[in-house]
């Protein structure tokens, strides 16, 4: 499932499994290898067979943190179980550029997370999906204008002014230049995007090749809310530059993916944001309401529950 390490210990790493097929994380085993509490997460293994491992992002001469590996417990199975979850501060992140199987282009995707409505912050950027490949595309000099990416964001930061409603943490999508809460009409605030607070939050970014959607409930109980489905963000109503950036012209519709995955930052290297990261997939492609509705109750099934 993930790979912990010990920089203290000469990089010394074991890979964390599952117990049992389709189960758990072997918190046991993480415990005994990490009993110094000195272990950083360095690699999350794709599940697919793609083998898309995100690990620390190091890009464009940034070198982002990794994640303490013993930081964050959490409860699942209704409270039988104890995992660990990822706790991220400013400056951790990860990445993988050389991906296989990622969308790119205006090719249509969807994208789910498990995150935390308790641990957030407006800085830019937690992430989590599809974005620019910094080998192929140095930040400095790449392109980096409006629909270069299309991930989840997760937090209250009001770019440029845009918002939902109330104070937030809102899901939301930053599809680069940008993130937003709604768009059409809706780009700059969307007063249908209500707060999501709880300990677990389920998220989704629906990516179409002529729109998009935003869900959002709670991990552990319910439905999800649609918290946006249309069109994409008007172009210049909240951006700098006019979408232009290194020579390159931006625009929302259609996008221009990259296929790169990250996780924690943004996709130009911007890592002040924090946030809790619990478990997460790309698919390729538009899931229905039906598929949606029973991702939601696979989530559920895990039984999310925090120590006291």
């Amino acid at each position: 499932l993930y790979c912990v390490t010990r920089p203290a210990a000469g990089n010394a790493s074991v890979d964390v499994k599952a117990r049992a097929p389709g189960g758990f994380a072997d918190a046991a085993a993480h415990d005994s290898f990490c009993a110094a509490k000195d272990c950083v997460i360095s690699k999350i293994y794709d599940q697919s067979p793609r083998g898309n491992h995100l690990v620390q992002r190091i890009s464009d001469g940034v070198v982002h943190k990794m994640v303490p590996a013993s930081r964050h417990k959490i409860s699942v199975a209704g409270g039988a179980e104890q995992v660990y979850g990822m706790w991220f501060d400013p400056g951790h992140g990860y990445h993988q550029d050389m991906t296989s199987g990622i969308v790119k282009g205006n090719d249509p995707e969807s994208i789910y997370a498990v995150m935390s409505g308790t641990h957030f912050n407006g800085d830019c950027c937690f992430d989590y999906g599809n974005s620019e490949n910094t080998t192929a595309q140095p930040v400095g000099t790449g392109d980096y204008a409006c629909g270069a990416m299309e991930a989840i964001y997760f937090g209250n930061a009001h770019w440029m002014g845009n918002s939902g409603a109330g104070t937030g943490p809102w899901v939301g999508a930053d599809f680069e230049s940008g993130m937003y809460f709604g768009g059409g009409n809706q780009t700059k605030i969307n007063p249908l995007n209500t707060p999501l607070t709880s300990d677990f939050v389920s998220l989704h970014v629906k990516g179409r090749t002529d729109g998009f959607a935003l869900k959002g409930g709670d991990a552990t109980k319910g439905t999800w809310k649609t918290m946006y489905d249309g069109p994409r963000p008007i172009k210049g109503v909240s951006n700098p530059n006019g979408c232009h950036w290194h020579g390159f012209n931006g625009t929302y519709q259609p996008m221009r993916k990259q296929g790169a995955i990250i996780l924690g930052t943004g996709g130009d290297n911007s890592n002040g944001a924090v946030g809790n990261f619990y478990e997460g997939f790309m698919a390729t492609g538009v899931t229905s309401d039906a598929t949606d509705a029973k991702i939601q109750e696979n989530i559920i099934g895990v039984g999310y529950g925090t120590l006291h």
